[in-house]
């Protein structure tokens, strides 16, 4: 909004030109997002009370965990309504790939805040049952991929697979595209939501995720930097950088509450969006191959769970892992869930840092 009221006046003022610049829009929209997280979490919080919109802990968990009772869920609200209410601030909405972006961060919020419906309101621990959430996810993310493989038709989207390190095997996939951004779209989100099982684990490593593909689609905005770096040139990228940076802010707020201990938790309703919002933008700018790289901590903990189940089933109960995910794992050999998180973190930071250094290796 704000958007289409500024730039136009810079025929007025050379001041407002400003604004025209998406580097700018992108800081502004991910302060917005920040404030917004930060003014708007207390009054969440309040009335998730009100309401004994609380988290119930699983019984098969750590015990250290059900101190935890009671605590606020479904704060993946406030993260969603910060990131689409500064986009719309500071975002140029006649951006497909923008609209895209939210349109997913919102359809796979409102899959999570279903399951959390059931799981919190109406009183089902499990909330929905595998197949249902499986069967959903793959049903949104078969929408979205077939907006996306529409958009490929019109030219507006390359449906060309590019591979790290290849420069000139660029296979066309066609309408193959679609099942390859369903296996994005869900793996991503269920890595999130598995990861998101200690105080400020999944938000952080979501703000590094965010902040890493800031930076992608920064460069992958620049014709002069995508050519040096042997990159897809994605010229409608430049304004996703708005949404991807509202996105970290918000993130960036919302561990302000999530924090250990924390005084509200994302819920499904977070995890889902996050995960699939992640995903969504690899795919928009051509990096889904970096995004096994970006989001390297969630790939770890959906495989440990893969890994615990395949070997539990196949050997008649014996384990790899004390407990899956691996954040579980390493708090029932001794570590504290503040070392786990930060230390995860870090791990995280790294992937990241990785993922941005194999641009300059090609």
């Amino acid at each position: 909004m704000l958007y289409y009221f500024l730039v136009p006046l810079r025929d007025y003022h050379f001041f407002f030109n400003v604004f025209s610049y998406f580097t700018v829009r992108t800081a502004l929209a991910g302060i917005t997002a920040f404030l917004l997280s930060i003014i708007l979490g207390p009054w969440l919080i309040k009335i998730l009370r009100k309401y004994q919109i609380r988290e119930e802990i699983r019984t098969e968990g750590p015990k250290s965990h059900f101190e935890k009772k009671g605590t606020p869920s479904m704060g993946g609200i406030l993260i969603i309504g910060a990131t689409v209410i500064a986009t719309l601030f500071w975002g140029n909405l006649s951006n497909s790939y923008v609209r895209l972006a939210m349109a997913t961060m919102v359809l796979f919020g409102l899959l999570g805040a279903w399951d959390d419906f059931l799981k919190i309101l109406k009183k089902k621990p499990k909330g929905l049952i595998i197949r249902q959430k499986l069967f959903s996810q793959i049903a949104l993310a078969g929408i979205i991929g077939l907006f996306f493989v529409l958009l490929g038709l019109t030219e507006e989207f390359s449906l060309q697979l590019q591979f790290p390190f290849f420069k000139e095997w660029v296979p066309y996939l066609g309408w193959f595209y679609l099942p390859w951004i369903m296996l994005i779209l869900v793996g991503s989100s269920n890595s999130v939501n598995l990861a998101d099982g200690l105080d400020g684990l999944a938000i952080g490593l979501s703000f590094i995720s965010a902040g890493a593909f800031t930076a992608l689609c920064y460069v992958t905005s620049r014709v002069d930097l995508a050519e040096y770096l042997n990159i897809t040139y994605v010229p409608q990228a430049a304004e996703l950088t708005v949404f991807v940076g509202a996105m970290a802010g918000a993130c960036l707020g919302f561990l302000w509450y999530n924090s250990h201990p924390a005084q509200l938790f994302m819920g499904d309703t977070g995890a889902l969006s996050l995960g699939a919002t992640i995903g969504v933008i690899s795919i928009l700018i051509k990096q889904e191959f970096l995004l096994f790289m970006v989001a390297g901590v969630f790939i770890l903990e959906a495989l440990s769970v893969l890994l615990q189940v395949t070997y539990f089933k196949s050997t008649g109960g014996k384990r790899i892992f004390k407990m899956a995910p691996l954040h579980h794992h390493f708090e029932l050999i001794g570590w504290s869930e503040e070392k786990i998180v930060i230390r995860f973190w870090i791990m995280g930071i790294v992937f990241a840092l990785f993922s941005l250094a194999t641009l300059k290796l090609r």
